[in-house]
């Protein structure tokens, strides 16, 4: 029989809040629960724990035994998780004023996570789901993207990422509008593919499909970026991947004829904006984009090589053409300041639109003069190499879509391969 003398010596109780765990019904999931009992602690434990007053948690891994009042029975409570360094190892669930359910799971090497529920069953299935995910190290802390707004990432993705683009102003717009948005309001956590698709069916009420493509574009590019450069951690699964973006014909057979030019010309020599008819012309006989014209400089021009080079293109490659004597003749007209045409992009559209419309030229743009110009130099036997030269296309496949040859225009041609002897 084992001394009595050598037995561990209770202590004093005290009186302090554990919380236990016991294996019920949930298969090895535990319940954890919250409860004040009577604890006695050995000499030799006594140490190991914290004492009255002592506010510091110490190492809890022991059988411990709760002392009966009546001491009929001894009851063995095992603690589930342990208490290091103040923190709990463990998950635990309580009752709040509001009356919702708060969830907090404690384990080391692990954001602490927390989080209320109106219903205690689902607080306990949240609470079991997020230990066994950090057991299997599986775990993972989407908080960040919780307290995050779209709102928040469109403004730092508009000031860091959309300043630094060429289209900068159109992007910069496009992004305004989603941030006064009803959907900018949206947790990253909560942002979900059917927020996606109601934003894309408001806007096409009121814009084109290739507008509404770019909305959701931004979106789509502007998480990507938050997840993969500044650290907010996001699901695998991108709300915009799982919308069907807008299909749409946007290719255009618009080409001026001679005589559509002509009247073109006529209009622009009656508008306000004296350098219009000079603008449209070097853009017919160049096919240069309009941001290349009115960012061209004087000092871009060799009136003696009659050369003239485009520099920050679109495809951010700079571009040297030959100039026409027609074309060098106008260049020769604007000697003073730095750039040829000073000229806004606003107002230039502004007065283009008002010619065109003046000339009764109907579904015609600026760029059109492009494709007009791309259209007449292949119809003239320039070959295709020779006209992406000139247009500044690296792949000649785009070159297609400013290519808007007709059926009439190839009966010369035709003719003539017919006839060949």
């Amino acid at each position: 029989m084992r001394d009595p003398a050598k037995r561990p010596q209770v202590a004093e109780r005290y009186r302090i809040r554990i919380s236990f765990g016991i294996t019920s019904r949930y298969s090895e999931s535990r319940v954890l629960i919250l409860a004040s009992v009577d604890v006695g602690f050995s000499p030799i434990l006594e140490d190991r724990f914290r004492a009255p007053g002592n506010r510091t948690p110490l190492t809890f891994h022991r059988i411990i035994r709760p002392i009966n009042t009546n001491r009929k029975r001894t009851h063995f409570i095992r603690t589930v998780f342990g208490i290091r360094k103040g923190k709990v190892d463990m998950a635990y669930i309580r009752k709040i004023k509001s009356g919702r359910w708060l969830v907090e799971v404690r384990k080391k090497g692990f954001p602490n996570v927390n989080k209320t529920f109106l219903d205690l069953k689902i607080a306990r299935k949240f609470g079991r789901d997020v230990e066994s995910k950090m057991e299997r190290n599986v775990f993972e802390d989407y908080s960040g993207a919780s307290g995050t707004t779209l709102k928040e990432i469109l403004i730092k993705y508009r000031d860091e990422k959309t300043i630094l683009k060429k289209g900068a102003r159109e992007e910069t717009s496009t992004i305004n509008a989603l941030i006064n948005h009803q959907i900018s309001l949206n947790s990253l956590m909560r942002l979900k593919s059917h927020h996606i698709y109601k934003l894309m069916r408001e806007l096409s009420k009121t814009r084109k499909p290739s507008t509404v493509n770019k909305y959701v574009n931004i979106i789509c590019h502007a998480w990507r970026v938050a997840k993969r450069e500044w650290g907010i951690n996001l699901p695998a699964e991108n709300p915009c991947d799982m919308v069907t973006l807008n299909r749409f014909n946007d290719t255009r057979d618009r080409v001026l004829s001679r005589e559509e030019y002509q009247k073109l010309l006529d209009a622009c020599r009656q508008s306000p904006l004296t350098m219009l008819t000079d603008i449209v012309k070097f853009a017919y006989q160049t096919g240069a984009r309009q941001g290349e014209i009115l960012k061209l400089k004087r000092s871009d021009i060799d009136f003696e090589k009659k050369l003239c080079t485009f520099y920050d293109t679109k495809n951010s490659a700079d571009r040297t053409v030959p100039l026409a004597d027609e074309t060098l003749k106008i260049l020769k007209q604007y000697r003073f300041g730095s750039y040829v045409f000073n000229v806004i992009a606003r107002r230039l559209r502004k007065w283009f639109e008002r010619a065109a419309h003046e000339a009764k030229i109907e579904n015609f743009r600026f760029h059109d003069l492009r494709a007009s110009f791309c259209t007449n130099a292949l119809l003239s036997g320039m070959q295709i190499e020779q006209v992406a030269f000139l247009s500044g296309h690296k792949d000649w496949s785009q070159l297609k879509r400013y290519t808007r040859i007709k059926p009439e225009d190839l009966l010369e041609k035709i003719n003539n391969v017919v006839n060949f002897k």
